[in-house]
């Protein structure tokens, strides 16, 4: 089988998962192309023709990430609970839908700062799909705490009824052991960085710039600091691994990318 790979969202230009891609077929040993299609917010149909007639799989990013599980036959339990999809599978003629991201981003701690997440207190920026993933994944890590600071209130409510280790703003009774932020601003900087433990760990899920406003104070804090390619590359490696049923290692996709 050569496969007919590709991603989907707008803007995509930068994407890269083309290279992700070609690296994931490079490892398991499979043929195939990868191919960045611009679609925008709402093109729904657009996607399922693709799955149709031209593609066997597609990485997913914004903004279609929630509007595209309607295309989907079949869901994991995590794309349900989380009301998004980053990862499309057609077999037998049925479109599979799975999330890798916050899982993506636990393995990426673990793996390649040695940093594990169950009993830790979070401060989470932002309350949107990557927050509400990633928080999800926390959970099941067994997380202690996640204070969310976001603009809706609203948001937040709703996030803390679905994981009780939630709590809305920022508590000053403890330091933060991980700082993480999903706000899409890269260069936004809290005019204050909230307190974190010794060997805390920040992270920006963006990845231009490398290092953003943002992690540079935490930095200048003495925090380790991660932007978002080792949570775009382990993700990765749980979606091809799941595509072509065969074990991926973000740290080598890591490397394909860095």
């Amino acid at each position: 089988m050569r496969w007919r790979l590709g991603v989907v969202g707008s803007p995509i230009g930068h994407s890269l998962s083309p290279q992700l891609h070609a690296a994931g077929m490079a490892i398991a040993g499979v043929s195939g192309t990868s191919t960045r299609i611009e679609v925008g917010s709402g093109r729904v149909e657009r996607v399922r023709s693709l799955l149709a007639d031209s593609f066997d799989a597609l990485s997913v990013t914004m903004p279609l990430k929630a509007q595209l599980l309607e295309v989907c036959d079949e869901v994991d339990e995590t794309a349900s609970r989380v009301g998004a999809v980053n990862s499309l599978l057609v077999r037998g003629g049925r479109v599979y839908g799975r999330n890798t991201d916050g899982a993506g981003f636990v393995d990426a701690l673990q793996s390649e700062y040695g940093f594990s997440v169950a009993g830790r207190r979070v401060v989470m920026f932002g309350s949107g799909g990557a927050a509400r993933s990633i928080i999800d994944a926390l959970a099941g890590a067994g997380v202690r705490r996640v204070d969310v600071v976001a603009r809706s209130a609203q948001a937040v409510r709703a996030l803390a009824v679905v994981y009780d280790v939630v709590r809305a703003g920022v508590s000053g009774d403890e330091a933060a052991e991980l700082v993480v932020n999903t706000t899409p601003i890269t260069g936004r900087v809290r005019s204050t960085p909230v307190a974190t433990k010794s060997a805390a760990v920040a992270v920006d899920i963006t990845y231009e710039p490398r290092i953003s406003p943002w992690l540079r104070q935490y930095e200048e804090s003495g925090c380790r600091v991660v932007n978002g390619l080792p949570m775009l590359a382990y993700q990765a490696a749980r979606q091809l691994s799941w595509w072509f049923d065969v074990p991926i290692e973000g740290a080598r996709l890591l490397e394909a990318i860095t």
